[in-house]
């Protein structure tokens, strides 16, 4: 991803989930002296550690890192609220003299900071008139709720489905809210120039067999460390399952496990399934990065050669 010289220089780790995204990163920060800015939607939650592969206390140890635990998982963190927040870290790096390294599989997450868009010119939002649009949509349908948009946003509303709820209600909301539409509001926000100059490496491996046998080993190793007792002791907490963050891959399936709706066998084939399922997207996603430094790994990932490889084509940070 390109930007314009002004803009302060970060690097960034993506790809795949199980591809050893945060043990490049921490290599990359040892050599760079950098901070890692985690970039996974559900590595915000605190007590959700096991199922979202979070980083181990010595790993957190061998390089500063941030944008982990900042949240508590019964709330529904927005990518609004994680481009504040992680822009605030990235700033404190950099005014240490030292190197954000965004580090993570979040896409949207990552396109959405890196990017130029404010989501505060949308507003903060209104409670009060979300649950109002919701009673409406429930009342009316989505296919009424869609031509109300259309009105006013037509460019928008062809882009949606009468089902997408939670989109359709957003639009009109911010419309009512701003008196701007969401589509005037992307525009603005794809001229911006982009908030960093980002170097970024995406990880896999060469064939995608090894990718999924990675991930596969992986689940049977966070069953192993607990993934149903740490479920079952968010349950006991009060979250509930129905909660943003209890759909993350690897705790939806251990609740239908916990309730006796399938076996812990079965549960840990879904989660094996779901993942792969999840890694194909991300290919997908940051296949869009034409300028991506690609990493493929054979069998056994090389972190020293991939250091070089960063270092090689990005120069020195």
């Amino acid at each position: 991803m390109s930007g314009t010289s002004e803009a302060p220089r970060v690097l960034v780790v993506a790809g795949p989930t199980a591809t050893g995204k945060t043990r490049l990163g921490i290599e990359l920060a040892r050599r760079w002296g950098g901070e890692i800015v985690s970039a996974d939607s559900m590595q915000i939650y605190r007590g959700m550690d096991i199922g979202t592969a979070k980083a181990t206390p010595e790993e957190r140890a061998a390089a500063p890192h941030h944008m982990l635990d900042v949240a508590d998982p019964r709330e529904d963190y927005s990518v609004s609220r994680y481009v504040e927040d992680a822009a605030r870290c990235c700033g404190e790096i950099l005014a240490r003299g030292r190197l954000p390294i965004l580090v993570g599989g979040t896409g949207l997450y990552i396109d959405s900071l890196l990017s130029g868009r404010d989501f505060a010119q949308r507003g903060d939002g209104d409670d009060g008139l979300r649950a109002a649009l919701n009673a409406e949509y429930d009342r009316l349908g989505g296919e009424a709720m869609l031509a109300q948009l259309a009105a006013f946003d037509p460019e928008r509303a062809e882009k949606l489905h009468p089902a997408d709820r939670r989109r359709i209600v957003r639009a009109i909301e911010i419309y009512r809210l701003t008196g701007r539409t969401i589509t005037a509001h992307d525009a603005e926000t794809r001229a911006r120039p982009p908030r960093y100059r980002a170097s970024t490496v995406v990880l896999s491996y060469r064939d995608r067999a090894d990718l999924y046998a990675r991930i596969d080993a992986r689940v049977d190793a966070m069953i192993e460390a607990g993934l149903f007792e740490e479920t079952q002791r968010l349950l006991a907490q009060g979250l509930s399952a129905a909660s943003t963050a209890m759909q993350a891959i690897g705790y939806k399936e251990a609740v239908l496990a916990l309730r006796g709706e399938i076996s812990r066998e079965e549960a840990a084939a879904l989660i094996k399934q779901n993942s792969r399922r999840y890694a194909k997207r991300q290919l997908t996603w940051f296949r869009r990065d034409a300028d991506a430094l690609w990493i493929l790994w054979d069998r056994e990932p090389d972190f020293a050669l991939a250091v070089r490889q960063v270092e090689d084509r990005f120069g020195p940070f």
